[in-house]
């Protein structure tokens, strides 16, 4: 059985070493799982010339939108996200069926359950803020709805560029309040939850400002960007400054299994899974 990663650029990707890692422990020794540096405009043939032997894919940017169109049926969640980061593909002949769904949001969940720990209650409410307005940011919408927050604050860089986001807000019942991300490092402090979508040394400002205010943090901060490593510039001034944080491996981790999970019908070892990942983004 096949499976793979599409993405461009996609060299960058980790989750071969996870699948691989899942495949191995779980003694799958005739499925693979590879990567395919595929854009927009090439994903319909790579699609229509996979065979019978395919069961799923992961994608990553820019094809989490571009995959709408081509899917036999898309899932709740990742419509109202308006994100497919995952196909899969059951039945054979003119039965194969391509379902698109979402695991984001349940690495975002579990990845922030890790960083709350003993906190976590279920069932109560939170404050949230997500910082950048992103493919992920609608993710994290979801996710910190589940965990309680049903109106967080969103800090973008640009409010002309939230069309997209507010519209999946509407989607899934939630309430966002879209702010600059000029005033980011005062309200960041006091919330439950905050997931920084912004790409790799993006945040670095935001992290300088919450050293100068030296405010401890409240709640528990999740960075999506898992370079550079061992931490961004975000999570150490957090961590610095005596408050909680995830780094983005978790969250990479916990929607990888997810997938492993859906691909396989197996139950991931997450545990295998991790130490993998860890080897892989050791400094070398």
């Amino acid at each position: 059985m096949h499976a793979a990663v599409l993405g461009h650029p996609i060299e960058h990707s980790l989750s071969p070493v996870l699948h691989g890692a899942a495949y191995t422990a779980l003694g799958l020794e005739d499925w693979s799982y590879g990567k395919h540096d595929v854009d927009e405009g090439e994903l319909a043939s790579f699609v229509a010339g996979l065979g019978a032997d395919w069961v799923g894919l992961s994608l990553t940017m820019p094809l989490k939108k571009a995959i709408f169109p081509l899917l036999a049926h898309v899932e709740p969640l990742a419509e109202v996200t308006g994100s497919v980061n995952t196909v899969l593909f059951s039945g054979k002949g003119a039965g194969r069926m391509s379902v698109g769904t979402n695991t984001d949001v349940y690495g975002l969940v579990q990845a922030l359950k890790e960083g709350l720990g003993a906190r976590y209650v279920q069932g109560a409410k939170t404050t949230g803020v997500i910082i950048g307005a992103g493919a992920t940011a609608a993710s994290a919408l979801a996710a910190l709805a589940e965990l309680g927050c049903v109106r967080p604050t969103v800090f973008v860089r640009n409010l002309g560029r939230i069309a997209e986001l507010r519209a999946a807000a509407g989607r899934m019942g939630v309430d966002p309040q879209f702010m600059t991300l000029a005033g980011a490092a005062a309200a960041v402090v006091t919330a439950d939850l905050v997931v920084s979508t912004l790409p790799a040394n993006a945040a670095d400002g935001l992290a300088q400002e919450l050293l100068d205010a030296t405010a401890t943090p409240r709640g528990v901060l999740l960075d999506v960007a898992y370079a550079p490593t061992p931490t961004t510039a975000l999570i150490s001034a957090w961590r610095e400054l005596g408050g909680a944080a995830v780094t983005g491996e978790r969250m990479l981790l916990h929607q990888a299994a997810e997938q492993v999970r859906l691909m396989t019908g197996k139950t991931a070892p997450v545990e295998a899974m991790a130490r993998a990942l860890e080897a892989a983004i050791a400094p070398k």
